[in-house]
């Protein structure tokens, strides 16, 4: 099965924006070791305020989602599979740089338990979800650009956490450059995307040189995101 990340529809780039002025509780830590006390409702920040309040019943960030030991047992049933991995730097459609990823449907019973609390927020219940966990692990070098996952493969919601570093993820009206969104990701955080923000906008993870967050430095370390999502209706 070829890996879900293959299925991408490759979307342009847009120009890097500042963030609106909104403040931060805390600045970035050193060593991507994370961002401290900060309020989800401070991780987004937009091209207005009016796409912000419209926008953000499908965009949902949930910091500290996981704990350090719960990170540890992840990439400890992830790291001896992506070892065997070489990280690929021309992706089939040019969209994915410097990554390597996987697909997982067995997990251990503490990974389970955590992957059991993202889809009980995430997603509806009845809802049918696909089996297969994706898991993509970006090089300090690598980024994500701007692409809608396809319909044929993914449905309504996206779920992903985010272990190893901070990093930002921006999401850009398709066919209107002008409003978009910029998410703070924290290390250990929950990220969900829905409906309009999922087929309405595409998203993409910063490269380390351009991440930024309302005028503030994030810098980017490896960034292994492991993400869930529904069928399509």
């Amino acid at each position: 099965m070829r890996p879900l990340l293959s299925a991408l529809t490759r979307i342009h780039k847009p120009p890097v924006r500042a963030g609106c002025r909104r403040c931060l509780d805390s600045c970035a830590g050193g060593g991507g070791g994370g961002l401290l006390a900060l309020r989800d409702d401070a991780l987004v920040v937009g091209s207005s305020r009016e796409l912000v309040r419209s926008l953000g019943p499908h965009v949902e960030v949930r910091t500290a989602f996981v704990t350090e030991q719960e990170e540890e047992a992840l990439l400890r049933e992830l790291e001896p599979g992506l070892k065997k991995r070489r990280y690929e730097f021309n992706h089939w459609d040019d969209a994915i740089h410097g990554y390597r990823e996987t697909e997982r449907a067995r997990w251990g019973a503490e990974c389970e338990e955590v992957l059991n609390r993202v889809r009980s927020i995430a997603f509806s219940e009845g809802c049918v979800l696909l089996g297969p966990v994706h898991v993509l692990d970006l090089d300090k070098t690598g980024y994500i650009k701007p692409h809608i996952d396809s319909v044929k493969f993914c449905g309504s919601t996206i779920a992903g956490l985010s272990l190893l570093s901070d990093s930002i993820m921006r999401l850009v009206k398709e066919h209107a450059n002008n409003e978009w969104l910029d998410l703070l990701l924290p290390r250990r955080s929950l990220y969900i995307l829905r409906d309009q923000a999922r087929y309405n906008f595409t998203h993409e993870i910063l490269k380390d040189e351009e991440s930024m967050f309302n005028g503030q430095r994030v810098p980017r370390q490896r960034r292994i995101s492991v993400i869930c999502r529904n069928l399509p209706g």
